[in-house]
């Protein structure tokens, strides 16, 4: 009779195995019982929901200069404007237009598109333009120019010249 009692060390295994899969699914389900009634329980002791009302605010000064960003989406004006041509990298043209009034802003065309661009200032002497709609950045160095995208975070337009900087540097290689 002892010897049929006997359970062998295969049988043993599975049944271990079996406790173990069953421990482990409930304790699993447990937290997730837990939280569903807690959840419910939160929902029957649950306060009315606030009613938001919206003020009137005036303007602000970066509102302001929020809404005036609109002059960036209107294609300018350049039939009164002196047009810089710039030769880049990999055959790409841009061409800048600039009013002997504004310093402030220039046109900038790079392959189908004209955008005005704004100047920022800098600490390092480059003239920055940008155009914070479409995230065209044109930076402009005495050595050379680039245009990029900072929405993208890539160049667009690199090792661009103007007349004078590709003589400055045609020049500058003789010489070396």
């Amino acid at each position: 009779m002892f010897a049929e009692s006997r359970i062998t060390g295969d049988h043993h295994m599975k049944l271990l195995t079996a406790l173990l899969f069953a421990t482990i699914g409930m304790g699993v389900g447990l937290p997730a019982l837990a939280q569903d009634s807690a959840a419910a329980a939160k929902q029957t002791h649950k306060p009315a929901a606030k009613k938001t009302v919206k003020k009137k605010t005036e303007p602000t000064p970066q509102a302001d200069a929020a809404a005036g960003d609109h002059e960036e989406d209107k294609e300018p004006d350049v039939t009164s404007a002196s047009a810089t041509e710039f030769a880049c990298e990999l055959g790409n043209k841009v061409t800048i237009y600039r009013n002997a009034d504004d310093d402030k802003h220039i046109a900038l065309r790079w392959k189908k598109q004209l955008l005005r661009l704004k100047r920022v200032d800098t600490t390092t002497g480059a003239h920055r333009f940008e155009n914070r709609r479409s995230g065209w950045v044109w930076i402009d160095i005495p050595a050379k120019s680039m245009l990029l995208d900072a929405k993208k975070g890539q160049q667009l337009a690199n090792e661009c010249r103007n007349p004078d900087q590709l003589k400055a540097k045609a020049e500058e290689t003789i010489k070396s």
